[in-house]
C-alpha cells in the first residue's frame, strides 16, 4: 500500500508541474508565486486521490508506460496553459507522450514476429501410446462442480456463501478438483471475514462423493477491500504484470493457497511471456515470489491457463507476421474454443505432470478437419505441437462433439472435454457424455482418423476395453501386434455380471480357470443372453489386463444346427 501511495503521490506531482504554468508572468512582470502554489497544492491533492483511487479500485500495474493517455492529456493542458520557452518545453512533452500513444498503440502491428518466436513449440508427430492400465483424468469439471452444488449443505453457514471456481491438480499422488468456498455478497463477507475451506473430488473416479476440508482462508477472490486476494498481491507487487485469474492450489497436507502468473509484455504494453507466480497463502496473506524454475512442487497450473491460451493464439496465427494472419492467412491455424479453462483443457501424463491440451484447425469455414494439436506444461510453460500423421486427414474437437449428439439426439446429450490420445496406436477423442442437467451419462471414444470407429462406456477403462476390441476386429493393428495377442479358450461360466452402457450391454464373466472376460453386445449380441454354467468357446486379446476383451463368443448349444 505504501508503494501506491508514492506512487501516486509521483504521479500527482508531476501533473501539477505540467499543469500550473510554473515561469509565466504577469503584465506587470510580477510572478503570481502564492496564486501557483495553491494552484499547484489543489492539482497535487485532486491528482493524488484521483490516482491513488484508481490503482486501489481497478488493481491496474502501477508502470510508467499506462500513464500514456494521463501524459498526452497534461502536457496539452500544461502547453495551453503556459507561455514562451516554458510553453515550447510542454509542447516537446506533449509531442513525445503523443509519439508514445502511437508506439504503445500500433503494437500489435510491428511485434507478430516476436509473440511467435516467444510462443514457438517443438514439433512432434504424435503421442505415445496411452498406458491402458491408468486411468485419464476424464470427469468433467460441470459434472464435478454439479455434486459440489449438491454437497453444500456440509459447508456451516450455507447462506454466507458460493461455490468458487474448479482448479484441476495432483494433490498426494492423486487427481482432483479443488474447488472454493467464497464469499456471496458484500454484506456476508462484513459478517463472516473467513472462509470455512473448500471442496475436494477426484478427477478420475466419476462415483466419488465430493469432500469439504475444513480450512479457513481470509484472502478469497470473493472477500472485499484489501482481504481481495487479487488486490493484496497488487498492493504486494505493484509493478508485476499479471495475466490470468488467481487460482487455489493445495499442498499435500491440504493447506490452501492463491497463485497467480506474472510476467512481462512481448514489447511495448502488448503480449504478455509467463515469468512465475506470486504465491499468497489464504490464511495469513504471506506472499512468496517464484520464478517458473523455483516453483514449489505442489503448484501444478504454475502457468495460467489464460496465458497458455494466448501463446496458443501467438502460435497459430502470427507464424509469417501479422498481415498474413488478417488476410491471407498461410499456414495458419486456431486453436479451438473447446477447453474448459480459457480454451484450453488440464490434463496429466502418465508420470503426474499437467499439461494444457488444444487442439487447432483450418481458418476457412465449415472445415472441421485438425492441423494439429499441443500440450504444454502447466508448471514450465514449454510447449509441444503435434501434427498428427500427415497421410490422414485427423477430425477435430468439434467434429467429435458433432458426432456425440447426432448419436444421442434423442437423449439430448453432449459431449464436453474433448481430448485426444493414442489408443493402440489410434488417435482418438476420448469425450464424456453429460445429459442436459450436467451429469455424466458414460464416456464416448471416437477414432480421430476413422469417425465410424466409435464406442461408449459406463468408465474410461470400459470404454477402451470396448475400443480394443473393435479395433481388432475391424482388422486394426492394436499396438502394432494384435495377431499375436489373440488366443481361443473354451470353459464354462462361473460367475456373470452385466451392466448398461449406452445403447449396449456390457458383460463381463470368469471362466473355470478364474480368468475374467469382458464383451460388449455391440461386438457380439448374444452376450445379453450368457448365464452361469453355459460352455463357450472365447476368442480374444490376451493383453494382461484383469478383465480380457473378447472378439468372438460363441455359446454352445444356443447357435442353430
Amino acid at each position: 500500500m505504501i508503494a501506491t501511495l508514492i506512487m501516486s503521490a509521483i504521479v500527482a506531482a508531476v501533473a501539477g508541474l505540467l499543469i500550473v504554468p510554473i515561469t509565466s508572468k504577469t503584465k506587470d512582470g510580477d510572478l503570481k508565486a502564492k496564486f501557483k502554489i495553491q494552484f499547484f497544492i489543489l492539482v497535487f491533492i485532486v491528482a493524488f486521490i484521483a490516482t491513488a483511487t484508481i490503482y486501489y479500485v481497478l488493481i491496474i500495474d502501477q508502470n510508467w508506460t499506462l500513464l500514456w493517455p494521463v501524459m498526452i492529456v497534461l502536457t496539452a493542458l500544461g502547453a495551453w496553459s503556459a507561455s514562451g520557452m516554458e510553453r515550447n518545453l510542454k509542447g516537446v512533452l506533449f509531442l513525445g507522450s503523443l509519439g508514445l500513444g502511437v508506439y504503445i498503440l500500433a503494437a500489435p502491428l510491428f511485434n507478430a514476429n516476436e509473440k511467435y518466436t516467444s510462443a514457438e513449440m517443438t514439433q512432434k508427430v504424435e503421442l505415445k501410446a496411452f498406458d491402458e492400465t491408468k486411468t485419464p483424468a476424464s470427469v468433467p469439471p460441470k459434472f464435478a462442480r454439479n455434486k459440489m452444488k449438491k454437497a453444500f449443505s456440509q459447508v456451516p453457514n450455507t447462506s454466507y456463501y458460493e461455490l468458487g471456481s474448479l482448479q484441476i491438480q495432483k494433490v498426494n499422488g492423486e487427481f482432483v478438483y479443488i474447488a472454493p468456498v467464497e464469499f456471496s455478497s458484500f454484506f456476508k463477507w462484513t459478517k463472516g471475514k473467513v472462509t470455512p475451506g473448500y471442496f475436494k473430488m477426484s478427477a478420475t473416479d466419476s462415483s466419488d462423493n465430493p469432500k469439504f476440508i475444513k480450512s479457513e482462508m481470509k484472502y478469497t477472490t470473493s472477500s472485499f477491500l484489501n482481504n481481495n486476494v487479487e488486490r493484496h498481491i497488487r498492493l504486494e507487487n505493484p509493478t508485476k504484470i499479471f495475466y490470468g485469474e488467481p487460482q487455489l492450489e493445495v499442498d499435500d497436507n491440504g493447506k490452501p493457497y492463491y497463485i497467480r502468473s506474472y510476467g512481462k509484455f512481448i514489447s511495448a504494453r502488448n503480449g504478455f511471456d509467463a515469468e512465475g507466480i506470486v504465491m499468497v497463502e489464504a490464511k495469513t496473506g504471506k506472499s512468496q515470489t517464484f520464478a517458473l524454475k523455483d516453483v514449489p512442487e505442489f503448484i501444478d497450473g504454475a502457468v495460467s491457463p489464460e496465458a497458455v491460451s494466448l501463446q496458443n493464439s501467438y502460435f497459430g496465427n502470427y507464424v509469417h507476421g501479422f498481415w498474413n494472419s488478417k488476410f491471407g492467412k498461410k499456414d495458419v491455424k486456431l486453436p479451438s474454443d473447446e477447453g474448459t479453462e480459457a480454451n484450453v483443457s488440464p490434463i496429466f501424463d502418465e508420470n503426474g505432470d499437467m499439461y494444457y491440451f488444444t487442439d487447432f484447425t483450418s481458418p476457412k469455414e465449415g472445415v472441421d478437419s485438425m492441423l494439429g494439436y499441443s500440450l504444454t506444461n502447466g508448471r514450465t510453460g514449454e510447449a509441444t505441437y503435434y501434427t498428427g500423421n500427415q497421410e490422414e486427414a485427423y477430425m477435430d474437437s468439434q467434429g467429435a462433439l458433432q458426432i456425440i449428439e447426432k448419436k444421442f439426439i434423442e437423449k439430448k446429450w453432449h459431449g464436453q472435454m474433448p481430448i485426444i490420445y493414442n489408443f493402440y496406436g489410434e488417435a482418438s477423442w476420448l469425450t464424456p457424455v453429460l445429459d442436459s442437467n450436467g451429469f455424466l451419462q458414460n464416456y464416448f471414444i471416437v477414432s480421430a482418423a476413422n469417425p465410424e470407429l466409435s464406442v461408449s462406456g459406463a468408465t474410461p477403462n470400459e470404454a477402451l476395453r470396448q475400443y480394443k476390441a473393435i479395433l481388432s476386429r475391424g482388422g486394426s493393428s492394436v499396438n502394432g501386434s494384435s495377431k499375436q495377442e489373440e488366443a481361443t479358450i473354451k470353459g464354462k461360466i462361473v460367475r456373470v455380471y452385466k451392466e448398461k452402457s449406452g445403447d449396449f450391454t456390457t458383460v463381463s464373466f470368469m471362466l473355470d480357470n478364474k480368468d475374467n472376460y469382458s464383451v460388449n453386445s455391440e461386438v457380439v449380441p448374444l452376450a445379453i443372453y450368457l448365464q452361469e454354467g453355459d460352455t463357450v468357446e472365447v476368442k480374444y486379446i490376451n493383453s494382461g489386463e484383469v478383465f480380457l476383451p473378447v472378439k468372438e463368443l460363441v455359446i454352445e448349444g444356443l447357435v442353430k444346427e
